[in-house]
């Protein structure tokens, strides 16, 4: 995967995920591959673009299957024009340099009582730390986010500028994956 010499255009549908949570209502799409293609990496990235000429910057998650997908919050389809079940233009670009990571309160505190963590993780890449970030928040239980927590802690100590044993794609693992989408609505289940 190189970075484009131009923002990449595709069309695709705008869903509803079939269980959004407790988060207020979202929306999502799913890149087709050779779009994803275009991206720096099949793990975490942030990209920028146009969903229906409506500016956005988000960040993109794997979805196992070797490419991407992006929740869009309810403000951009309203200034996309754009409702569930719609085709949408997407032209998307990856962003020149990748953001540092929104952490976990409960890493950032563990971090704090581990100088010895702390100082590696200092001088890890951004992109490494999207990926420690991913690797402890993509658990499924707070006990398994809690493990993750130490022995991250633990390996940063050691050194560790990377996250060992995490297929960040998912693709190999099947532990990432896109929303199940929500059923269209038909004439017998529409409100």
């Amino acid at each position: 995967m190189t970075r484009p010499d131009k923002p990449t255009r595709f069309k695709t549908t705008l869903q509803v995920p079939a269980d959004p949570g407790e988060d207020p209502p979202w929306f999502f799409l799913v890149l087709p591959k050779p779009a994803s293609d275009q991206l720096p990496r099949r793990g975490r990235t942030t990209a920028r673009g146009l969903l229906n000429g409506a500016p956005f910057e988000t960040l993109l998650e794997p979805d196992g299957r070797k490419s991407h997908w992006m929740r869009v919050v309810p403000s951009l389809a309203e200034a996309a024009n754009a409702r569930p079940g719609d085709r949408v233009s997407i032209t998307i670009e990856p962003v020149e340099n990748e953001p540092d990571p929104a952490i976990p309160e409960d890493f950032r505190e563990a971090l704090e009582t581990r100088p010895d963590a702390a100082a590696t993780w200092a001088e890890t890449t951004n992109i490494a730390r999207v990926d420690w970030v991913h690797w402890i928040t993509s658990a499924k239980q707070a006990r398994t986010q809690t493990k993750r927590i130490h022995d991250a802690c633990d390996m940063l100590a050691e050194g560790k500028r990377r996250v060992c044993c995490f297929d960040p794609s998912g693709f190999y693992s099947k532990a990432l994956s896109a929303p199940r989408a929500a059923e269209p609505a038909t004439r017998e289940n529409k409100p």
